[in-house]
C-alpha cells in the first residue's frame, strides 16, 4: 500500500472536559531515518485520559494534545537506519518513548504520550524504534493495547527493585487495569492475592482471576483489620496503591513490617495521609511512586506474558468515532480490566 500523507486524529482545544474531543485531519510526514510509521489498530485509555481532558493532570500538558498514550498496531514503513522491525510486525510503543532503561528522569517523564507531547489517537503515527516492542503473539491487537500503562505499571510495581517471590501475599485495590494485571501477575509468579472492591460482582471477576481473598470495602470500610486478619497478623509484602490519599493510611497500616506500598493512582479522591511518613518510619515500610516503566521491562514483562500465557482483561470495545462514549464509560468505573477503542480494521 501507499504510504499515507494524511491522518485523523483527535485533539483537546480545551482542558474543562472530554466533550471538547475533536477529529481533525493532520498532515502525515514519511517516517525519519530512526522511526517507524505505525498504522494504529487499538487504544486503550487510562484514568489519566480524564485527568488530562479536564485540566487536573498535575505533570503537564501541551496545547492542543492529541490524547491516548497506549497502542497496538502495525508497521507500514521502516525509516533507513531502523533495525530490528520490519513492514507488516504488530507493535506497542512504550508510555515514555525515551524510557529505554533504568530510573525515570525529567527528560524522560517529557516524552510521555498524551500529555507532554502528542498520543496515540489518530490512525497513523511515526515513533522512534527504540520505544517500539513486540507484541506476544497470542495476543490481538486489543488486547495488546492495554500493556503499555496498565500492565507496565503493575509490572514495574511488583518486580521492581524487590521483586515479587512465590509465598508472597499482594494486596490489590479495585478491579481497574492496573489491579486486575497485578492479580494476574502475581498469581502467575505464585503469590497470594487479597482484592477490594465496591462490588460483589466485581469481587466475582477477581475470584475467577485467582484472587484467594475478596472484601467488599462498602460492607467492611475498615478492610485493613480484614487484610491483618488474613494474614495472621503479619500484613501484605506489596501492597498496589491506585487510590491515594484517600486509602494510602490503609494501605500502610494492611503492609508488613518493611513491605512495599506501590503508589500509582488517586482514584480515592482527598483523604488524610499527613501521618504517613511516622507510620512508614516505625514500620519500616516503604513508600514507592510507579511512573509507569522502560521499554526493558516492557520486554522482560511480555516474556512473562507469553510464558503464562495470560490473556489481558477487556471489559468493552468502542470505535474511533465514540471515543466520548468511551470516556463516558471510563468515569463511569463501570468497568472490568480496560476499555478499548479500536481505531482501525485489521
Amino acid at each position: 500500500m501507499a504510504i499515507p500523507t494524511t491522518t485523523r486524529e483527535y485533539r483537546l482545544p480545551k482542558y474543562d472536559g472530554y466533550h471538547n474531543l475533536t477529529v481533525k485531519e493532520a498532515s502525515l510526514p514519511p517516517p525519519k531515518a530512526n522511526e517507524v510509521l505505525v498504522k494504529i489498530v487499538a487504544v486503550s485509555l487510562q484514568f489519566r485520559d480524564l485527568a488530562v481532558a479536564k485540566g487536573q493532570y498535575s505533570l503537564g500538558v501541551k496545547d492542543n494534545v492529541v490524547p491516548g498514550s497506549d497502542m497496538a498496531g502495525e508497521i507500514i514503513a521502516v525509516g533507513a537506519d531502523v533495525d530490528g522491525f520490519k513492514k507488516g510486525d504488530r507493535v506497542c510503543a512504550n508510555f515514555a518513548l525515551d524510557h529505554i532503561y533504568g530510573d525515570v528522569n525529567e527528560k524522560i517523564k517529557n516524552t510521555g504520550l498524551g500529555a507532554p507531547i502528542d498520543g496515540v489517537l489518530t490512525e497513523y503515527k511515526s515513533f522512534p524504534a527504540h520505544s517500539l516492542v513486540h507484541i506476544p503473539a497470542h495476543l490481538d491487537y486489543v488486547q495488546a493495547s492495554t500493556l503499555p500503562c496498565a500492565a507496565l505499571t503493575a509490572y514495574n510495581a511488583l518486580m521492581g527493585p524487590t521483586p515479587l517471590k512465590a509465598g508472597d501475599t499482594v494486596l490489590v485495590q479495585g478491579t481497574g487495569g492496573v489491579s486486575v494485571f497485578a492479580l494476574q501477575f502475581a498469581k502467575a509468579s505464585g503469590a497470594t492475592v487479597i482484592a477490594t472492591s465496591s462490588s460483589d460482582e466485581k469481587l466475582k471477576t477477581a475470584k475467577a482471576l485467582g484472587a484467594d481473598h475478596l472484601i467488599n470495602y462498602r460492607q467492611v470500610p475498615e478492610w485493613e483489620k480484614e487484610v491483618l486478619k488474613i494474614t495472621g497478623g503479619r500484613g501484605v509484602d506489596h501492597v498496589v496503591e491506585v487510590g491515594g490519599p484517600g486509602t494510602l493510611m490503609k494501605s500502610l497500616a494492611a503492609v508488613r513490617y518493611a513491605g512495599w506500598v506501590h503508589v500509582i493512582g488517586f482514584v480515592a479522591g482527598p483523604g488524610d495521609a499527613s501521618n504517613a511518613p511516622v507510620v512508614a518510619l516505625t514500620k519500616a515500610a516503604m513508600i514507592r511512586g510507579i511512573l509507569i516503566g522502560s521499554r526493558d521491562q516492557f520486554e522482560s514483562m511480555n516474556r512473562l506474558i507469553t510464558a503464562q500465557k495470560l490473556t489481558p482483561v477487556v471489559d468493552k470495545v468502542f470505535s474511533f468515532d465514540e471515543l466520548k462514549d468511551a470516556y463516558a464509560y471510563l468515569e463511569s468505573q463501570k468497568h472490568v480490566g480496560k476499555v478499548v477503542v479500536k481505531i482501525a480494521k485489521e
